[in-house]
């Protein structure tokens, strides 16, 4: 399968949606070839009732596996209907979040196991690796501080968790980038968002100029 597969990651509260608002129309004018901007649990109608669904603060009772359950097959939908043939067409493909997510909160923070989680997702995306990452690291004090100043009429069940909840999510996102390096990039999002999507946009380009001009 040809394209570029680009997915963008961090704690809750890392900025990641602004980020990809204002990367993907600087990428797209230096682009080689058309770009499509996703999300995950989403990005077709399929995954996008699965993401109220889990998303939904109603809906407290959920079981922690059943959350895994609907990400993964969120994840698969997406794959099929979206992803896969824009990666086949030789596009490049914007995506907030993919199963790094899942193994750093469902895994770490809900405490199913990294390992456990890992093997649900390899059912549902076959094997299917980013070709790079761009982790927005931030501190979970930090993080869910700005969550609550900016997305005060917005909070859905994962910002709801507690403290010790989104620093296990972090430390196991610490714990991804140190196992795959030549994948996974490690950006400061404690910085302006301006300094933020400057550094994600340095990255790309002076990595991929097959896929980029200067």
């Amino acid at each position: 399968m040809s394209g570029l597969f680009i997915t963008i990651e961090g704690p809750d509260g890392a900025g990641k949606t602004s980020v990809l608002d204002e990367l993907y129309p600087r990428l797209q004018l230096t682009a080689k070839r058309a770009i499509v901007k996703t999300r995950e649990p989403g990005g077709i109608p399929i995954a996008e009732k699965i993401r109220h669904v889990i998303l939904d603060p109603g809906n407290d009772q959920m079981d922690d596996r059943t959350e895994a359950l609907l990400y993964a097959a969120a994840r698969r939908q997406h794959l099929v209907e979206k992803v896969w043939p824009a990666l086949e067409a030789d596009q490049i493909v914007l995506c907030d979040r993919f199963t790094d997510s899942s193994l750093a909160y469902q895994g770490a923070g809900r405490k199913i196991g990294i390992e456990e989680v890992a093997k649900l997702n390899e059912f549902a995306v076959e094997g299917t690796v980013p070709d790079v990452t761009l982790y927005l690291d931030i501190d979970s004090d930090t993080g869910l501080q700005r969550i609550m100043k900016n997305r005060t009429n917005q909070i859905d069940r994962l910002d709801s968790e507690g403290l010790q909840f989104h620093q296990r999510v972090r430390h196991a996102y610490l714990k991804l980038v140190d196992a795959n390096p030549n994948r996974i990039i490690k950006i400061d999002a404690r910085k302006r968002l301006d300094e933020v999507v400057r550094d994600c946009f340095y990255e790309l380009l002076t990595r991929y100029p097959n896929y980029f001009q200067s």
